[in-house]
């Protein structure tokens, strides 16, 4: 069992077929175990990128609403959501500053930040954050944060 945080950019192949779609497919499958954190404001990037594709002709409707129905049962019982507080904005700020990060990745690395600080405190093993944005993995790396990227695999 290992621990993954799962950005957007990852989330979004588990609900549309893509480069590292299958990859993904077995990281999340509940039978592996593994535990899987995203930042809760995921939600609107995953609902936004699938109604994207919709309009954009890639998903018929019914396509779309079973890919967020399933994406919204995912939601409730297999991720770990981190909540966007107060502290992680302030955190996001200072990374977005630091990093030349867009404003949603720098939240994401905060969130990553919150989880991976907490686990190393605990004397727990070191996650991995899945994400295929280039510049957010970057400076996670930099932050001294396991990155591994979906369209690799």
């Amino acid at each position: 069992m290992a621990v993954y945080f799962l950005e957007s950019s990852a989330v979004v192949k588990r609900y549309a077929q893509e480069t590292g779609s299958a990859w993904i497919a077995l990281l999340t499958d509940p039978q592996a175990g593994h535990h899987l954190y995203l930042a809760r404001i995921t939600a609107v990037e995953v609902v936004a990128a699938v109604a994207r594709r919709q309009r954009g002709g890639a998903f018929a409707a019914t396509e779309a609403t079973a890919a967020l129905a399933d994406f919204a049962d995912d939601l409730a019982h297999h991720y770990r959501q981190v909540d966007i507080t107060v502290r992680l904005i302030a955190q996001a700020i200072a990374l977005a500053q630091t990093s030349a990060l867009r404003g949603y990745d720098a939240i994401q690395l905060a969130a990553v930040l919150t989880v991976h600080v907490a686990r190393e405190a605990q004397g727990l093993p070191r996650l991995t954050l899945v994400s295929a944005d280039h510049e957010l993995n970057a400076a996670a790396v930099a932050e001294g944060v396991l990155v591994d990227d979906p369209n690799r695999h």
